[in-house]
């Protein structure tokens, strides 16, 4: 049951910077790159390996956060 929970909150952590960046950086990428250029696959492509990739990262370093601080026990 523990295991799960954690995993739930993992989860919900990853959706939440996911949704953040995606929220922060989406128009300004949109404007860098132009319409023309954004409607292209490997432009958006990489954005959103970018977005994968720094939620990770984001999710990691908030999950050792988390866990240095007693919040979570596994």
């Amino acid at each position: 049951m523990e295991n799960k929970r954690i995993l739930l909150i993992t989860i919900l952590i990853y959706l939440i910077f996911i949704f953040l960046f995606w929220m922060l950086t989406s128009g300004y990428a949109k404007k860098k790159y132009g319409i023309k250029m954004w409607k292209h696959w490997p432009t958006r492509l990489s954005y959103w390996q970018a977005l994968v990739l720094y939620s990770t990262g984001f999710t990691a370093i908030a999950m050792f956060i988390l866990k240095w601080l007693n919040i979570l026990s596994f």
